[in-house]
């Protein structure tokens, strides 16, 4: 035997398990996308600071052996 249902039928309750989901997991659905508009921002970030020269390891590390003195 075999079930069957119509697009229209599965749009329907696709529709009504994300309604269901956005009442119920509320929190859970807000960390997610505040996570992935945090990834959004730092691959923005790091493509915006390719464009600039590169800063040696060397440098970095002497600038840092200063401060910690």
């Amino acid at each position: 035997m075999e079930l069957s249902i119509s697009d229209e039928k599965t749009k329907e309750l696709l529709t009504e398990v994300v309604i269901e989901l956005l009442k119920t997991k509320r929190d859970l659905i807000y960390d997610i996308l505040l996570e992935a508009l945090e990834e959004v921002g730092l691959a923005n970030a790091i493509a915006e600071g390719r464009t600039n020269d590169f800063v040696s390891e060397e440098e970095i590390f002497s600038i840092l052996d200063g401060a910690a003195k």
